[in-house]
């Protein structure tokens, strides 16, 4: 029997703004943030088998297989639906690790949303999205696939369609690890809190980049030089940049004048996510 494989988008997905309240008593931060969207990202190709194996056909040369999310993700699937189904994954990948944009996130809820549609699981997005959590905190927001200001460790969601910019997305030649920015001792961690009617990106801010600029020059050199085309910002804990443009040749026009070997692309900010719509497309019953 002749196996059919299926391609899902895993979206990149920007912080417009990050503030962090407090570090909370489990380690974690509550913070406030703005996820937005972009029409650029990795692609899973999924073999849904009927064996019960995962099998992640791509390397990943820094991340052994079993704490890769993807694999993490559609066991986790499993378990909770007792399928004895499984899946041979390939990825695309074209997002940087490293780089602020979720792709990880964004892999183990794709992940997630495709095997539950391919296997016919039926469990419902609000599920999902816990499961996820366990995964990281970013996870929900790709489970759901919309725009939202976001709360607590960033599971807390209310909807909103900030505007759709054009945006230059730029990375210097380094990585940054999550946990060495939200461990770090003078991280700033005492933001006040502000209202879901007024949070503006104009007047926010993001609290990592903070941090990074003052340990990481190769991302405060890049900044400096951006801002002084566009309004830019980090994003997440870094170390990618996103400058707003209002249209594609504006972004362009500074994309070739970027400093030689400066990885960057250009992609425009979503309010909605190109995997819900991709599950969404598929004749097969996804979710409740």
């Amino acid at each position: 029997m002749s196996l059919t494989s299926y391609a899902f988008p895993s979206p990149a997905k920007l912080n417009l703004f990050l503030h962090i309240i407090e570090q909370r008593s489990d380690g974690y931060h509550n913070l406030q943030t703005v996820f937005q969207f972009l029409n650029y990202g990795d692609t899973l190709h999924i073999t849904p088998t009927n064996t019960s194996d995962i099998r992640l056909l791509t390397e990943f040369p820094s991340v052994p297989e079993e704490s890769n999310l993807i694999v993490k993700a559609a066991k986790l699937l499993q378990v909770h639906t007792k399928t004895h189904q499984g899946a041979d994954i390939l990825v695309d990948k074209i997002l940087p690790m490293g780089g602020g944009l979720g792709g990880g996130s964004s892999n183990a809820a794709t992940t997630l949303l495709a095997l539950n549609a391919l296997w016919k699981t039926q469990v419902s997005l609000t599920t999902l999205a816990d499961i996820g959590l366990t995964l990281g905190a970013d996870v929900p927001i790709f489970i759901h696939g919309f725009s939202a200001f976001a709360e607590g460790i960033g599971e807390k969601l209310i909807p909103v369609t900030p505007t759709e910019y054009w945006y230059l997305v730029t990375k210097p030649n380094i990585s940054i690890s999550t946990a060495s920015v939200f461990t770090a001792k003078d991280l700033p961690r005492n933001t006040p809190v502000i209202s879901f009617n007024d949070w503006n990106i104009d007047n926010c801010h993001n609290d990592c980049e903070t941090w990074v600029i003052k340990h990481h020059p190769e991302v405060a050199n890049l900044l400096a030089w951006l801002i002084e085309y566009a309004p830019s910002r980090m994003t997440g804990t870094g170390a990618c940049i996103f400058s707003r443009f209002s249209s594609e040749k504006e972004a362009f026009s500074i994309q070739k004048l970027l400093p030689q070997g400066t990885y960057s692309f250009i992609a425009k900010g979503a309010n909605s996510s190109s995997l819900n719509q991709a599950i969404n497309d598929l004749p097969i019953k996804a979710t409740k």
